[in-house]
């Protein structure tokens, strides 16, 4: 019997990344609070240390899931990963020791962006799969263009609780969708295929996956440009809101209103610009220019100290949102129809690393250069964070984002050699040889010449 409610699409994609995204930018506000609270101390150290374990365990997991996915079906881990992304989410103001014991464990399945590709690269044609990961990726910022300001005032008006209500009602609405209207998207005859084929620990083994992507010289170069792209991305996630409210002392208004401005410019980057660059300028050159993007508005932050710089580079980092759908485009490109949920995987996790080792290395080098970022202690409902202007100006206020426009550099430098998307037939003249999909069936083989992006956690640089 047909599960779901009509065909799959990436509609059904877009509205489960959207209710997720939208859960949690909810607690933006409440979580500054909760985190404080219970570590007054060393916020951003435990802040560090608990996303390192989340991305450490994501990392190790990602491959396995999206394994696992091309055997078995995406909408039974779509279901999974959802429900274990937002579980921790009743459990803030219950307890917040087991809320952040929950948040580090949970990221064993925090890799609900692989899942959501994997399903799109299904039921879309390989041309239209650039403007649907657009789409997709234009959906996470889309959720992140108000709720953080919903939340908030929220939170002023009628306390934290109210949030993390609806914050878990928006949850199980997400987990109810998944159950009654998300069709499967992969064909039974892939499942039929691989339904019987063991899983070998080798599969499940994260680093056994990068040691075969190391033999295929594209593979190497795309995970790379990854890896070194969005460090800097997730560390800059984890500190951009107070470093806005204390080093260039935005009021709590003005940062909600950035967040939805820089939300908005991102949506119209990844639909109609992307789709207008893919057609004109090509896949590869996309991704170069959104990486050209990203090293300007990380350098921007990185030396502005004005308010207008900061709006100014928000423009720009709307801009380098392209970045993330075009490798997921170039990436896809070149995997097989029952690799996708594997190489999506891999991707995933490498960027469950990245958010990892992003906010300890942004906290550690401000740190360094004596830029005090844990006096927060009264993020209450009337966001009491005072602010501390420097008694002197400093050269470079934002080090850390100095840094990462280094990185995206190298990345940028990497990203040069990846050569063109292969023509079809020689894809699949390869792909005959043996393609090494974790599914079972074929094992041996180093992974598809395939750069794999994906996620998002963000991936799209609302914030």
């Amino acid at each position: 019997m047909q599960q779901g409610i009509g065909k799959p699409s990436v509609y059904h994609a877009v509205v489960v990344i959207f209710l997720e995204f939208f859960a949690w930018g909810l607690l933006t506000t409440p979580m500054l609070t909760v985190l404080h609270e219970t570590f007054p101390q060393h916020t951003f150290l435990m802040n560090g240390l608990i996303q390192g374990v989340k991305g450490l365990l994501s990392f190790m997991s990602a491959p396995l899931i999206g394994a696992l996915s091309d055997v078995w079906g995406r909408r039974s881990f779509l279901l999974v990963t959802v429900f274990f992304t937002c579980a921790p989410i009743p459990l803030m103001r219950l307890s917040p020791w087991w809320y952040f014991a929950m948040i580090s464990v949970s990221g064993a399945f925090s890799v609900t962006f692989s899942v959501i590709f994997a399903y799109v690269a299904d039921v879309t044609e390989e041309r239209e799969r650039s403007t649907a990961y657009g789409l997709v990726s234009a959906t996470f910022a889309a959720s992140l263009v108000t709720s953080p300001a919903i939340g908030a005032y929220l939170s002023a008006n009628y306390g934290d609780n109210l949030v993390v209500l609806v914050a878990t009602l928006i949850a199980l609405a997400d987990i109810c969708f998944i159950l009654l209207a998300v069709p499967e998207s992969l064909p039974d005859k892939m499942r039929l295929n691989t339904w019987g084929a063991p899983i070998s620990w080798e599969q499940a083994d994260p680093f056994a996956s990068l040691r075969k992507v190391g033999k295929d010289t594209t593979v190497l170069l795309i995970c790379i440009t990854v890896f070194l792209s969005y460090l800097p991305e997730a560390g800059q996630y984890s500190s951009f809101f107070l470093y806005l409210r204390q080093v260039i002392n935005f009021s709590p208004t003005t940062i909600a209103v950035f967040i939805g401005v820089v939300g908005i410019l991102s949506i119209l980057a990844q639909t109609l610009f992307l789709t207008l660059l893919m057609r004109t300028i090509g896949n590869k050159n996309t991704v170069l220019l959104g990486l050209g993007f990203q090293i300007l508005q990380l350098a921007w932050y990185g030396l502005g100290s004005e308010p207008w710089m900061m709006w100014a580079a928000g423009a720009v980092a709307a801009m380098s949102s392209i970045t993330f759908p075009a490798v997921s485009a170039l990436v896809s490109r070149s995997a097989d129809p029952d690799q996708q949920g594997l190489v999506q995987g891999m991707i995933t996790g490498i960027r469950g690393l990245c958010n990892g080792l992003g906010p300890a290395l942004y906290g550690f080098i401000f740190f360094l250069f004596n830029v005090e970022l844990s006096g927060i202690a009264p993020i209450q409902a009337d966001y009491g964070i005072p602010l501390q202007a420097p008694s002197e100006r400093v050269v470079v206020p934002g080090p850390p984002f100095l840094l990462g426009s280094c990185t995206v550099l190298v990345a940028f430098l990497v990203a040069l050699f990846i050569p063109e998307h292969q023509p079809a037939a020689a894809k699949t003249s390869q792909e005959r040889k043996g393609s090494g999909s974790l599914a079972g069936a074929h094992v041996n083989t180093p992974l598809p010449g395939s750069d794999e992006d994906f996620e998002p956690l963000l991936e799209d640089s609302t914030v």
